[in-house]
């Protein structure tokens, strides 16, 4: 494998461009200009690669210790300071691009990054693990809001930080046992991994809530039958870890509902004042 495509393994690309097309998509529904566009899919881009970096660098003896050959720093294609000095590198141009947003949006830009930095060291072994996810969250749409030069209302930072707390609890589902294994102690593998499925759903359902009944109006019409198939699908999950504590189907459920929220943060945004 290359050093290039190592590089990109290493930054966790597909949250990275997840939660970019998310940023760039919400900018383009409040009419921000192209240049601001992409000075919010920059801004976000280069926290997104920092959060990655810093995390496989300063996981890397932990990944080493259960075998994980998918971190190309753990399975030594890469050097963990030639990471890390990336993940410092993107920290650093991420204050300026965000601050091209406007000098309240750069504030939250630089709020969510240090929030975000916070969670791979050293908040990620402790019972407030899901705090940065909460934070770093909610200052998302509130970054691109004030970055087009709108009030992020409360409603939105609410829902925000619970779609963010809720992704906490997804995110560590599939390295649940090996983190317990290397001594991660955060709030999900206090809960195990059927209290964080638990958790998750209740957190990314309360998220769908507000986002539905958080706008001025009545809900989108496409709130019932989302919320009717988010119901179904995690009704389906769980009952199948009921007949198979290993299966993935909870997983992909609460996947699904995630990014019903994330469908929803799109469409709300076109609904600020």
């Amino acid at each position: 494998m290359s050093v290039a495509i190592s590089l990109l393994r290493s930054s966790h690309p597909e949250p990275a461009a997840g939660v970019t097309a998310v940023a760039a998509l919400l900018a383009i529904g409040l009419d921000r200009p192209w240049p601001g566009v992409v000075a919010t899919a920059a801004t976000v881009l280069a926290s997104q690669l920092s959060i990655g970096w810093v995390n496989d660098a300063v996981d890397a003896p932990r990944d080493a210790a259960v075998g994980r050959t998918d971190k190309p720093v753990a399975a030594g294609r890469l050097s963990r300071r030639l990471v890390g000095a990336l993940g410092a590198a993107a920290a650093v141009a991420c204050v300026p691009l965000g601050f091209l947003s406007g000098w309240q949006a750069g504030l939250v830009a630089t709020l969510a990054l240090a929030s975000a930095l916070l969670y791979d060291w050293p908040l990620k072994s402790t019972p407030v693990s899901v705090l940065p996810y909460a934070v770093s969250f909610a200052c998302l749409p509130a970054f691109v809001a004030l970055g087009a030069g709108r009030t992020p209302p409360l409603w939105l930072l609410a829902a925000g930080g619970l779609l963010g707390a809720g992704a906490h609890f997804v995110n560590t589902l599939p390295d649940l046992d090996d983190d317990v294994r290397t001594g991660v102690r955060g709030l999900p593998q206090m809960f195990g991994r059927a209290g964080s499925l638990f958790a998750a759903a209740v957190l990314l359902l309360s998220a769908t809530a507000v986002l539905a009944f958080g706008p001025p109006g009545p809900p989108a019409l496409l709130f019932w039958p989302a919320l009717a198939l988010a119901l179904i699908a995690l009704s389906f999950g769980w009952y199948s870890m009921r007949r198979d504590p290993s299966s993935r189907v909870p997983f992909l459920a609460v996947i699904a509902v995630a990014l019903i929220d994330v469908v929803f943060l799109l469409v709300s945004g076109l609904r600020l004042d």
